[in-house]
């Protein structure tokens, strides 16, 4: 834990896809409003799928779309707890490297 650099901290990649301008210059923490705000796009696309999987096949089948959510989250966040990332860190870079992800594969 007292390795880790704040430019490690966040996976910025997938917010300088869509929303360059909410990062701060240079290597500082991110705060979650504006991981959020730069993940809209990915954010959207997840709460679009479990709308649509919900209304198509039923609430059940968008608790599953909720719950492979909770698994890429639980597994990202395990691998960076892994490498001694804070808890915060952790947590932040789960949710972006979910979002990245399911934006690579569009």
């Amino acid at each position: 834990m007292a390795g880790m650099r704040p430019e490690h901290c966040v996976t910025r990649n997938h917010i300088e896809v869509f929303h360059q301008d909410v990062l701060p210059v240079g290597a500082r923490p991110v705060p979650f409003r504006t991981l959020m705000r730069g993940s809209l796009v990915p954010a959207v696309l997840w709460a679009g799928a479990v709308s649509l999987v919900s209304l198509v096949v039923g609430p059940g089948a968008g608790a599953v779309v909720c719950g492979i959510f909770g698994l890429f989250f639980a597994v990202g966040f395990a691998r960076r707890r892994r490498k001694q990332h804070s808890i915060r860190c952790s947590a932040y870079g789960a949710l972006a490297g979910v979002f990245k992800e399911s934006v690579d594969l569009l």
